[in-house]
């Protein structure tokens, strides 16, 4: 029992041992193929940059504002992506454009119909999709109105309803702020109605102030610009005293200025209970969308993207689900990125993978099965290594044989001295390992140290 354990043991050590030279050589000729791969890989890698950056800036705009408001839900989703959004405040679109086209945003939400838009795309500004309608909103003081108008027949105050821009005449209204934009449509609407900026008494405060300025009675009427989201519009909407003008020329303005559009306000979608309004209000209203910089990095754009048809796919105040975002009514050319995450089907593995796994995926896939169509003739390569590996550790002993024969034949050396370097070269091909397949080599290379021997043996040398 005892002298059976130390074959075992030796058995096992051969195993190991023919494993560990088996592995070894196959490794050595598989080697050079991977090395091919890994740096075909790596090059791909840092060619396509497919990892994006931790961090991203995104315009939004003033305070309190609906920019801001759909901001913070941007960098809430995202941040569940390892991605830090930094938010910009601005004072409204022009600002956040403006931003854009500095560098000092990688993406920034932007009306329509700002100027400029031909030359943005030339710098390679692109849109990711329209988000959501923003409308004007032109709430007044109708006692203020009632009030600007000459008493009727009989002595009676007329209806105090503002239901064109020309009973703006007179009156004191704030245009919201330098660099929202608004100022400057607020004026192209009043050119097409016929009224210059001299027959109103204009100002141009920040939403929140002119608000506060509208419900203490400084001013009569107030134009923001703004998704329903803002705060400033809810809280008009709501305030016992105040006004929202319905415009019946809706329509005629949508032609004259195509980036605008008629939507209408339903009767009671502020408050169904108090049934507010009490009638469906018509309002105009500008897209907004989501533009971004060419440099900024693919898998942002796409994620942001993604996260947009989240939060602006349902239905809205002026819109049915899934009609935002869309990319039909985009001034700018809607990147490759936006397309395909609105009017595409993600790939299936985005809802199983993480997004930095995801997203690597969908970068590398190409590349990764151009490698296989790459190493799939090149791998025929491998066998051949393999068995040219494991022959040469034999046959590199042949030219130690064929020296003993040819100093044998040249009558080089003593009888004992040639006997001696075969008898070594018979202990060093007996230690030898080579896998099973290949055995036969080997014992071939041994057969001829013997039959060398036999001739020497056998040889006048002998004598």
């Amino acid at each position: 029992m005892a002298a059976h354990r130390p074959s075992v043991t030796r058995q096992i050590r051969r195993t190991v041992v023919h494993s560990a030279l088996s592995l070894r050589d196959m490794l050595a000729s598989v080697g050079p193929v991977l090395l091919l791969a890994i740096g075909l890989l790596v090059a791909a890698y840092w060619w396509l940059d497919p990892q994006p950056p931790r961090s991203v800036t995104l315009a939004t705009g003033p305070a309190g504002s609906a920019y801001a408001a759909f901001g913070q839900r941007y960098a809430e989703a995202l941040a569940q992506d390892g991605i830090q959004v930094r938010l910009l405040p601005t004072d409204g679109t022009e600002g956040n454009l403006q931003a854009l086209r500095e560098g000092r945003a990688d993406l920034a939400f932007v009306r329509g119909g700002s100027d400029g838009a031909s030359d943005d795309a030339a710098q390679g500004i692109t849109s990711l999709g329209a988000l959501f309608y923003e409308p004007l909103w032109l709430f007044y003081r109708p006692a203020a109105v009632a009030t600007s108008r000459a008493p009727a027949a009989g002595g009676h105050a007329p209806l105090a309803a503002i239901n064109a821009l020309t009973q703006l005449r007179g009156l004191r209204v704030s245009i919201d702020q330098p660099g929202s934009g608004v100022p400057d449509l607020v004026r192209r609407l009043l050119w097409a109605n016929g009224l210059t900026t001299d027959e109103l008494r204009l100002s141009e405060f920040p939403p929140e102030a002119a608000a506060e300025a509208l419900l203490a009675g400084q001013i009569d009427a107030l134009v923001v610009v703004s998704a329903p989201e803002s705060a400033v519009v809810l809280r008009l909407l709501q305030a016992p005293g105040i006004a929202l003008a319905d415009l019946p020329q809706a329509d005629a303005l949508s032609r004259r200025f195509p980036f605008l559009q008629t939507v209408s306000l339903p009767r009671g979608m502020v408050d169904l209970a108090t049934d507010l309004p009490p009638q469906d209000v018509g309002l105009l209203a500008a897209t907004t969308a989501l533009l971004t910089r060419e440099d900024t990095h693919p898998a942002l754009r796409q994620r942001f993207a993604q996260v947009a048809q989240q939060i602006h796919g349902g239905a809205g105040w002026f819109n049915g689900a899934r009609d935002f975002p869309n990319t039909r009514t985009s001034e700018l050319p809607v990147s490759p990125e936006g397309d395909r995450a609105i009017n595409g089907n993600p790939p299936f593995w985005q809802r199983y993978l993480p997004f930095w796994a995801s997203n690597l995926l969908e970068r590398m896939w190409l590349v990764i099965g151009g490698l296989i169509v790459l190493l799939l003739p090149l791998s025929r390569i491998v066998p051949p290594l393999y068995t040219y590996r494991v022959r040469q550790r034999v046959f590199r002993w042949y030219a130690r044989l064929r020296e003993v024969e040819e100093r044998m034949e040249d009558g080089e050396g003593t009888p004992s001295e040639l006997l001696d370097e075969l008898d070594e070269l018979d202990r060093v091909a007996s230690q030898t390992t080579v896998p099973l397949a290949h055995a036969d080599e080997l014992y071939a290379l041994r057969a001829n140290i013997e039959r060398t021997r036999r001739r020497l043996l056998g040889s006048p040398l002998r004598a």
